[in-house]
């Protein structure tokens, strides 16, 4: 994945959160993603990790084959 993605290919969305359990994105950010500029994208990024923690929800990491 790129490094302005905090996509983990674990697309699944929390119903009470409205989160994605691997990135912590909404799915607005993520239809929206490719179109936003590379500050709005950082700067979304920067949120992820303290709007998961606030929601509860431990990241799920990508599975390793």
């Amino acid at each position: 994945m790129s490094k302005e993605t905090p996509c983990v290919a674990v697309c699944m969305i929390d119903p009470k959160t409205r989160l994605c359990f691997g990135c912590g994105r909404t799915l607005p950010e993520i239809a929206r993603w490719h179109a936003m500029e590379s500050a709005e994208r950082l700067a979304v990024m920067a949120l992820l990790p303290v709007r998961m923690n606030q929601a509860g929800l431990a990241r799920i990491a990508p599975e390793r084959t």
